[in-house]
């Protein structure tokens, strides 16, 4: 990846994690704090800061979903096309 791809992958993270963070507070009644440290503590963030998992193509809600599953089954089922 090219350091200007790389600064717009970065970018595009910086745009979606208040999003999934939003809905996870309101989707699962969480405070903003707790939501931002579950998050980024998950394996969900973990993938999804690799480019490569094209995982930020999904929808906040789509994500917040995943980390949901993630947190009450202890296991992530990515969708085809991400």
């Amino acid at each position: 990846m090219s350091q200007q791809e790389q600064i717009q992958f970065t970018a595009t993270l910086q745009l979606i994690i208040p999003q999934v963070v939003d809905r996870m507070v309101k989707e699962y009644g969480l405070e903003a704090s707790e939501a931002v440290g579950m998050l980024y503590r998950s394996q969900l963030y973990a993938d999804l800061e690799r480019e490569s998992s094209k995982l930020w193509h999904l929808s906040p809600l789509a994500l917040a979903e995943l980390w949901h599953n993630e947190v009450t089954t202890g296991q992530i089922q990515y969708p085809e096309e991400a």
